[in-house]
C-alpha cells in the first residue's frame, strides 16, 4: 500500500550550487529507481541552524514529497548517514493529506522562516532619569 512521505534534510553548507545539484539528484535518483511515485523537490536553500551541527552554523535544506510503500526509507536514510554531505535527516509519513495541503504547509512553513529571520530586531525603551535623594 502506497503512502505519502516527507523528507526534509540538511547539507553541509560548503558546497557548492553545483554539488548540491549533483547530491539532490542523486537522491532523487535512488527514490525513483526504487519506485516512489509524485517526487516533489524543494530546495530551501542556506538558512541558520538552531544549534551547531558537526561545528556547522548554516546549513542547505531540500525537502522531497513522495509517494511509495516505505521499503524505500531505510536504504535512503543509510545512504545520508554514510555520505558527507547530508547533516541531518528526517522522514516523517503523512496520514492522507492532499497535494494541496502538502504545499499550503510548505507555504506557511517558509513564511514563518522568513519572519523569524526578519523579526530579530530589538526595541529600546528610553526612560527619563530619577531623581535620588539622600
Amino acid at each position: 500500500m502506497s503512502q505519502h512521505y516527507e523528507m526534509i534534510y540538511i547539507l553541509r553548507p560548503d558546497l557548492s550550487e553545483e554539488q548540491v545539484k549533483e547530491a539532490v539528484a542523486k537522491y532523487q535518483e535512488f527514490l525513483t529507481e526504487n519506485n516512489a511515485t509524485d517526487l516533489e523537490t524543494k530546495i530551501w536553500g542556506k538558512r541558520r541552524l538552531a544549534y551547531p551541527i558537526k561545528k556547522k552554523f548554516d546549513g542547505i535544506y531540500v525537502q522531497f514529497n513522495y509517494q511509495a510503500d516505505g521499503t524505500q526509507i531505510a536504504p535512503l536514510q543509510r545512504m545520508m548517514r554514510l555520505g558527507e554531505d547530508v547533516l541531518r535527516y528526517l522522514t516523517i509519513k503523512l496520514e492522507n493529506v492532499s497535494s494541496e495541503a502538502v504545499e499550503e504547509e510548505v507555504e506557511e512553513a517558509e513564511a514563518v522562516a522568513e519572519t523569524a529571520e526578519t523579526a530579530e530586531t530589538v526595541e529600546t525603551v528610553e526612560t527619563e532619569p530619577v531623581a535620588v535623594e539622600a
